[in-house]
């Protein structure tokens, strides 16, 4: 199953990096960018995950490797918010 899913989030990931428009960042880059926001977002929402701690607790156990940052809960919800006109 983790390749499956390994190859629907790189192929959602590339999707999604073609489509957005990035945006220029003053100072520092983000540690995770928009693209990865949102593939994760939409991963969360396939595969069903309704809490975000428990969504975070699996992406941090299973998709480590492919994100090498993944944010604590109050900074993923903080930046989903702020990036929901991208979704």
């Amino acid at each position: 199953m983790t390749t499956d899913l390994d190859t629907l989030l790189t192929a959602l990931y590339v999707h999604v990096d073609d489509r957005l428009k990035t945006l220029r960042w003053r100072g520092r880059p983000p540690r995770l960018t928009d693209a990865e926001l949102v593939t994760l977002a939409v991963a969360q929402a396939v595969l069903g995950f309704h809490c975000e701690a428990r969504w975070l607790r699996f992406a941090h156990a299973h998709l480590h490797g492919m994100f090498p940052y993944l944010p604590q809960r109050p900074a993923y919800n903080k930046r989903l918010r702020a990036a929901l006109p991208l979704v």
